[in-house]
């Protein structure tokens, strides 16, 4: 299976949401649990590809376009990484798709399930927010495979910043079984 891996946002040009208060940026979470992904992903004899970039659909030249290089590899998902941020009292996990009856929603109801069952043996009070349908966001709209995008957890909150922090490796890993789950329910 290929693996497009799309960690969200970009240093310099959108750094995405942040934690002011421990100074971290949505950008940096996201690489870091892109990478750590990455290696899950061939340990488990997927090929993966990992970029980052602004540019979803041709907006922002000269940054990579990343939904053109995701069709072009023909991979077979594709996964956005985020950190949501609303309030600093909004908390919890949801994975965001262009429909529900399709492969994208089979994909996103895999990771979720991983991502909460996970996190909530951690932390019983984060919330699952569920599967939000989106077809307004470029990376779900211009993809030409399953696309889900990943809101890890609520980086302006205090304790979802924390698992964000601490639990890098083991949301990596949540996500990581979502995604072979989904591959094996195709088979």
């Amino acid at each position: 299976m290929k693996v497009f891996i799309n960690p969200g946002h970009m240093p310099g040009i959108d750094s995405g949401a942040v934690n002011r208060v421990l100074h971290l940026q949505e950008c940096d979470i996201a690489l870091s649990l892109g990478n750590l992904l990455e290696g899950k992903l061939k340990n488990a004899g997927c090929i993966v590809r990992l970029l980052q970039s602004d540019n979803l659909c041709g907006e922002a030249p000269p940054a990579p376009n990343i939904c053109s290089a995701a069709n072009s590899w023909a991979a077979d998902v594709f996964v956005s990484l985020h950190c949501n941020s609303y309030n600093t009292v909004a908390r919890g996990i949801e994975t965001l798709c262009y429909v529900w009856d399709s492969h994208a929603g089979i994909l996103a109801q895999a990771i979720q399930k991983q991502l909460v069952d996970t996190l909530q043996k951690l932390d019983q009070t984060i919330p699952d927010r569920g599967i939000k349908i989106r077809p307004d966001l470029a990376v779900l709209r211009c993809t030409a495979m399953p696309a889900v995008l990943v809101e890890t957890a609520f980086i302006d909150n205090a304790d979802d910043a924390l698992l964000l922090v601490s639990q890098q490796e083991t949301i990596a890993a949540a996500i990581a079984r979502g995604i072979t789950d989904y591959w094996c329910q195709l088979c």
